[in-house]
């Protein structure tokens, strides 16, 4: 009878500390497993946190080691799309307050005339000469003549149309505010790159000739109809010899006088959707125009504050 009651008494105490005690005896095991498989199998290194450094004005795919400092003296500026940034929908939620429609004017191009007798624009044009000469890849202005002087430039030479080596077309940070159509003559071109040339708001339809234009980065927050504010594009005709080529953008065949017609486009090219001002020889050829960019307007157009685009959360893929 003594027996059975020291068996029962030890199966009490056991149970008693089983229950106090379970928890903390399984994690302990647990724990143990734990540190017993980190011993034997040495841990992982972590992989080297990648620093970005941004890229200025360099081709892409350009070594780390070899990225060059911001050579930007001075980006430009205008106030023509200063409208858009006054009513970011964002800063309008975060402060509580309505957005408000932007009040736009009718938008006019720039007019700034390039100075073709200063030492800059003749450094250019020698500099271009050069590239044609060595057959060289690439045409990057900013370290042809120096950022000085290229920051007086507000559009290319013709003569870029005869670039046939170009592949990469530097202009980051530049002070244009246009491109000559001949740049479609730069059959060859692979790399286009404007990023943060502010003034640039729109690009001769001649550049969809660039067959070959697969990368580009441009500053789409600066375009007309852009995809985050849709701000309006310059009512046509505009007309003037400095935005006239000599040939349809289209066809190719010469440009009768007095019978341009002109069409704003949305296309992507590259890796952008651009707003393309085409100068065509008839309505025939407008017509002719591809299908515009997802999300754009979907026919080819005149531009002015009555356009109706998309709204701004509509873009899809850029």
């Amino acid at each position: 009878m003594a027996f059975q009651n020291i068996s029962v008494l030890r199966y009490l105490a056991v149970s008693a500390f089983w229950e106090q005690f379970s928890l903390l005896l399984v994690a302990a095991a647990g724990a143990a497993f734990l540190l017993r498989k980190r011993l034997k199998k040495p841990a992982a290194k972590d992989s080297p946190v990648k620093l970005y450094r941004p890229r200025f004005n360099q081709r892409s795919g350009t070594p780390f080691a070899e990225l060059r400092p911001n050579q930007v003296l001075s980006y430009a500026s205008c106030h023509c799309l200063d409208p858009q940034y006054e009513s970011d929908e964002r800063e309008a939620e975060s402060s509580g307050q309505q957005s408000v429609r932007p009040q736009w004017q009718e938008l006019l191009f720039h007019t700034e005339v390039q100075d073709t007798d200063s030492d800059a624009w003749k450094d250019l044009e020698t500099y271009i000469a050069k590239v044609r000469e060595e057959g060289s890849d690439e045409l990057n202005p900013r370290a042809g003549i120096g950022s000085g002087k290229w920051e007086q430039i507000v559009t290319l030479p013709k003569s870029i149309g005869t670039l046939k080596s170009v592949k990469i077309l530097s202009l980051y940070g530049s002070h244009l505010v246009r491109i000559p159509p001949e740049i479609g003559d730069m059959t060859n071109l692979e790399e286009f790159d404007p990023y943060t040339s502010r003034c640039l708001h729109w690009f001769p339809y001649e550049i969809t000739r660039c067959r070959h234009l697969t990368r580009s980065r441009v500053s789409t927050r600066c375009l007309y109809g852009n995809y985050k504010y849709r701000s309006p594009f310059p009512r046509l005709p505009q007309i003037s010899p400095v935005l006239a080529p000599v040939t349809c953008s289209v066809c190719g065949a010469p440009s009768a006088q007095g019978e341009t017609h002109q069409a704003w486009i949305s296309l992507r090219v590259a890796t952008d959707v651009l707003p393309l001002l085409v100068h065509a020889c008839s309505k025939k050829c407008i017509e002719s125009l591809p299908k515009p960019a997802f999300g754009y307007v979907q026919r080819p157009h005149f531009g002015g504050l009555d356009l109706e685009q998309p709204p701004t959360s509509f873009s899809g893929p850029r």
